[in-house]
């Protein structure tokens, strides 16, 4: 995006003015929330030239609106794209853009280390659809291209992972991809636009949850599919007559969200690095899982392909899920709820979050520890979470000490 100069607009300044001011009315500086269903035509052709495309307009809320739209044009322009539709939650952008182009006996190769409901659609819907399906181990890439090289219509990426936090390297497995003809979606959820942008690697579609990062204040459901008009029409299409259609009042949330989502991502990751290193010298935490610590096997990779390492860790804690369910009540300053991305810490076990889709036996598999716990950090003070995670950690060596 540039201005009339020709200057490359920052992406702060992209988070606060894309897609607005040509659906602000009245005078408004913010864009308005159309509840309108329907729209109203009074020439017979002109309304036949909309609905058919010819002409930019409306005509009935599950297939286009205003207020939509507007996020639409502000989430393009952040991750760069040509073209992006929109959905009523992040699965439904997941599920209708797998949907769009999977056909049966097509073949799709991804990772083990998906979110849980992706993982879901992999290991349960797609397989009844007579899809082949291809999960390799996480971080391993190796494995995946010699997957991608036997044939696949799909590679499906998420990275930062949810919720080990591992990651992948997009321009590889890109390059894996052309050698077979293959399209490459990446699931961007964990990063946001703010913090990486895998179109820049030849990536095909952009999918985003927007209910995380991109609201930011976890009072809205939506979804996001970016990348080239053609594709992104192929899969608006699908989703009009489908009718996952993100509601107007989730979208001007979501607007509003995101014009901080800059500020936000620069408080989170400042903090959940620090806070990183802090629990890696815990004694009673077995593991830290943190793209920005220098131990952590994606380090070098995501320094190249990220901006910051994000607002999202994980970590394993001694005593397995009797521990997790002594500790977790313990904090003052984090929900303990299956969300992320808000400006409140939430904070969960993948038990209960990412993966309660999924057995003990099946996250075991997937490498998922019972005692693993997601920490979304916030835009609290870093010194005041660290002394909220002390104290909880404290409370739990009394606990112990009190059981033996």
């Amino acid at each position: 995006m540039r201005n009339e100069e020709n200057r490359i607009i920052q992406q702060s300044t992209k988070a606060v003015w894309s897609g607005e001011k040509e659906y602000r009315a009245h005078g408004a500086t913010q864009v308005p929330v159309v509840h309108s269903v329907a729209y109203s035509y009074d020439d017979l052709d002109h309304w036949y030239d909309v609905a058919v495309g010819r002409e930019k307009g409306h005509i009935y809320g599950r297939n286009t609106n205003p207020t939509v739209e507007s996020f639409e044009q502000k989430i393009r322009d952040l991750e760069g794209a040509e073209a992006a539709t929109s959905f009523s939650t992040g699965m439904a952008a997941i599920s209708n853009s797998l949907s769009t182009f999977l056909t049966p006996g097509d073949r799709i190769v991804s990772m083990n280390d998906t979110y849980g409901g992706t993982n879901k659609i992999f290991s349960e819907f797609l397989p009844r659809m007579d899809i082949d399906v291809r999960l390799c181990e996480t971080g391993n890439h190796e494995e995946i291209e010699k997957e991608v090289r036997k044939g696949c219509k799909i590679l499906y990426l998420e990275t930062p992972t949810n919720p080990t936090v591992k990651i992948t390297d997009l321009e590889r497995m890109v390059r894996a991809a052309r050698e077979v003809g293959a399209m490459v979606f990446v699931d961007n959820t964990f990063a946001t636009p703010i913090n990486q942008n895998p179109l820049e690697y030849g990536v095909d579609l952009v999918i985003h949850s927007a209910t995380k990062f991109l609201g930011g204040h976890a009072d809205a459901l939506g979804g996001a599919v970016c990348g080239s008009r053609d594709l992104v029409e192929k899969i608006f299409h699908y989703r009009e007559i489908n009718g996952a259609t993100m509601d107007p009042m989730s979208a001007y949330l979501l607007l509003r969200g995101m014009k901080t989502l800059h500020l936000r991502l620069k408080q989170s990751c400042d903090s959940a690095m620090t806070i990183a290193h802090y629990l890696k010298n815990h004694e009673l935490v077995d593991d830290v899982f943190y793209p920005g610590l220098k131990d952590h096997p994606g380090h070098d990779i995501a320094a190249s392909q990220m901006k910051q390492f994000g607002g999202m860790l994980s970590f394993s804690m001694k005593g397995g899920m009797e521990a997790v369910r002594d500790f977790l009540p313990k904090l003052q300053y984090a929900n303990r709820a299956a969300n992320l991305g808000s400006v409140e810490t939430t904070v969960g076990p993948a038990r209960t979050t990412s993966h309660v889709e999924n057995t003990p036996e099946e996250r075991a598999a997937l490498g998922i520890p019972e005692s693993l716990v997601r920490y979304s950090v916030g835009i609290e003070d870093p010194d005041d979470l660290i002394a909220d995670l002390e104290a909880a950690f404290d409370s739990l060596k009394e606990t112990t000490v009190s059981k033996e």
